[in-house]
Parts: C-alpha cells; sequence; structure tokens
C-alpha cells in the first residue's frame, strides 16, 4: 500500500495491487482521520481477503467506521455482505441502487447498515473531518458518487478518469496517457453533457490528485487542469452513433 497522504492525524493510503488473473484492475482507497476509517470502492470477493488483510495494518478493525461506494458495478460492491458482517461500519450508496444491492448477497442482518445517498449528495464525518459525497451522475452510473478529502485535496472519482494498461500509479506525460482513458471514456459514458457539468463542479474544488479506481492518478494543478479540459471537451456515447442500431443478420 502506498500512502498518498500523512499529516497531523490524517491519512490517504492506496492499494492497486489486488487484482488478479482476467479481472479489471481496480484501485481500492483507505482514509484515516484520529484513528477513524472510510473504505471506498472495496471490490469483489477475489480481493476480500487481502484487502482485509492490507487494512489491518493501518486500521483496527472497530475503527472502520464507513464503507463507500460510489456506484453499483460488482468490482466495487460484490463484497458488500463479507465487510458488513465481520465490521460495524455503515456503507454508503446511491439511493438509485439500494434496492438491487441485496441482489448480491447481502444478509438481512445487515443491510440496514447501507445508507442511502441522496441524489443532491451528503456529507460524511470520519473522526472529526468532513467528507464530501458529491454528485456525478450518468459519469457512468445514473446514480453516481465522487468523494472530496478537504485536507488532502484529493477528489477520488470513481470510473471517471479509469485507464487501462497502465502500470505507473502516476501519469507522468498527460499527452501520452489520454490513449488510455479514451475507449473507456467515450463507450461508457454516455454523452458530453455531465461531463461539461462536472468540470464545471470540479474547477470549484482545491484539488491536487484526482484519483480514479483504475489506473493511473493524476497529480498535481497541472495535470488535474488537462484533465478537466480534456473531459470538457470530450465527445462520447450516443453522441458517436448513428441514428439506429444496427439488426444482426
Amino acid at each position: 500500500m502506498l500512502e498518498l497522504y500523512s499529516d497531523n492525524g490524517h491519512k490517504s493510503i492506496f492499494s492497486n495491487d489486488l487484482s488478479v488473473g482476467s479481472m479489471v484492475e481496480a484501485n481500492q482507497h483507505i482514509i484515516i482521520h484520529n484513528g477513524e476509517g472510510i473504505l471506498l470502492d472495496p471490490g469483489g470477493h477475489k480481493i476480500y481477503t487481502r484487502l482485509f488483510s492490507q487494512l489491518a495494518d493501518h486500521l483496527t478493525i472497530s475503527g472502520l467506521k464507513h464503507i463507500f461506494f460510489s456506484h453499483q458495478d460488482p468490482d466495487i460492491i460484490a463484497a458488500t455482505n463479507g465487510w458488513l458482517m465481520v465490521t460495524d461500519a455503515t456503507a454508503l450508496l446511491s439511493a438509485l441502487w439500494m434496492r438491487f444491492i441485496p441482489h448480491f448477497g447481502v444478509d438481512e442482518l445487515v443491510v440496514g447498515r447501507i445508507t442511502p445517498i441522496p441524489d443532491e449528495g451528503m456529507v460524511v464525518n470520519v473522526g472529526g473531518v468532513n467528507l464530501k459525497l458529491i454528485p456525478a451522475h450518468f459519469l457512468h452510473s445514473p446514480g453516481n458518487f465522487q468523494l472530496y478529502d478537504p485536507l488532502s485535496k484529493i477528489l477520488y472519482t470513481g470510473d471517471l478518469g479509469a485507464s487501462l494498461g497502465t502500470t505507473d500509479p502516476f501519469v507522468k506525460d498527460f499527452d501520452a496517457h489520454i490513449p488510455a482513458m479514451e475507449g473507456f471514456h467515450r463507450r461508457y459514458l454516455p454523452s458530453s453533457r455531465p461531463l461539461k457539468m462536472w468540470a464545471k463542479t470540479a474547477r470549484q474544488l482545491d484539488i491536487e490528485i484526482i484519483a480514479p479506481q483504475h489506473g493511473a492518478m493524476m497529480a498535481g494543478k497541472e495535470n488535474v487542469e488537462r484533465f478537466i479540459s480534456w473531459i470538457e471537451t470530450l465527445t462520447c456515447g450516443y453522441e458517436l452513433m448513428g441514428d439506429s442500431f444496427p439488426i444482426p443478420e
């Protein structure tokens, strides 16, 4: 695990070495403040045991107070039941997906510890610091949130900013990095309008690192602004398609 930030009892910790085999590569993040923690997008069953072990090196299990799910994909929420059965943490998930998460085997004993995030977002207090759960709907899920940490100035963006095939945890050359992001963003995001909305929102935040759930992070004001500007002008989704869907012969 890699420390992204550590100061005065506040830590941001990153892991990117748990995905194996043919599963999509995914990053996991933990924010700790004054001995209390929140785990972001913890992933599926195959990484659960290893992530649990890594977490124990930095935080007591009783100190894990919250689990944040940016959206409903299985690489984010598939191991929900395991985390809720062995901790007392409260999970946070878009209200849109509350009726769907039980299909991942969440036990009735713990499903009541999943808090619905309203469409307008909310603030969650971890050890005395207020973290912001900011709406990012349709990027790519219709019920999608990002988490902003005002102390580390990290914006955890879920699938926005995802890249494939990267090995370095940080982007070194933004122009060279664009091809690793392009395919996902053009196909998985529905249209450019929510991207423009996101760019306007992001520019209201003081961001030092953009940390997506897949691939390399963008650190430093220059890379952050390069990413926002790139997203702001991207054409994607149905805008790249014709007037009708093809019918296979």
